[in-house]
């Protein structure tokens, strides 16, 4: 009988323990929920993650209808890409960092990548030039990244942006891009 009353107890204590430590995680829920938030600067290392990885499979691919689908996947995602930064990331890091010439130099390498897009997208998967305009805008998107995130990045984080709420942003103007894309179309489709 004894025992039967220290387990009572010992359940009532475990009970209200519960209870008690529900209602203290409650506001660590909330935070956690937004530490989890990826900031602007994770999103767009998973965009060039993503990239480069499809430029990988570009390279290892045979067969023009594969290699055509692969180009257009790559072509989609970077004028997504290229259209966050340039609408969203540059400006901020523009007004918080003051460095001109770093943005605009990105603003042109964007430029010359949109260049090589429309040339790729002018072209079919037969064309003799397809493949190497595919692999030197792989090189130049390699180039790009490692600028970026050797040099913006480390900038846009000393610079007090608020990197979470931009990612927030990035992230919303990403769907809205991709639900009107083909790509976006595709991804509906395969989930």
């Amino acid at each position: 009988m004894a025992a039967k009353k220290k387990n009572v107890r010992k359940a009532s204590k475990k009970k209200a323990s519960r209870s008690r430590s529900r209602s203290r995680s409650a506001p660590r829920r909330a935070s956690a929920a937004q530490a989890r938030r990826p900031d602007v600067l994770a999103l767009l290392r998973e965009d060039h993650e993503r990239v480069q990885g499809l430029f990988d499979r570009f390279e290892n691919t045979r067969g023009n209808d594969r290699k055509s689908k692969l180009a257009e996947q790559v072509c989609m995602e970077l004028q997504i890409h290229a259209c966050v930064e340039e609408e969203l990331f540059y400006p901020a890091v523009r007004e918080a960092t003051g460095d001109e010439d770093l943005v605009n130099e990105a603003t042109v390498e964007h430029q010359s990548a949109k260049d090589l897009i429309a040339k790729i997208q002018a072209m079919s998967a037969d064309d003799e030039m397809f493949d190497a305009t595919v692999k030197v805008l792989g090189e130049y998107v390699k180039h790009h990244v490692k600028e970026e995130q050797n040099e913006m990045f480390p900038k846009a984080r000393k610079s007090g942006i608020d990197l979470k709420e931009l990612g927030e942003r990035v992230r919303d103007r990403k769907e809205a891009l991709m639900s009107g894309s083909p790509l976006g179309k595709l991804r509906r489709m395969l989930m």
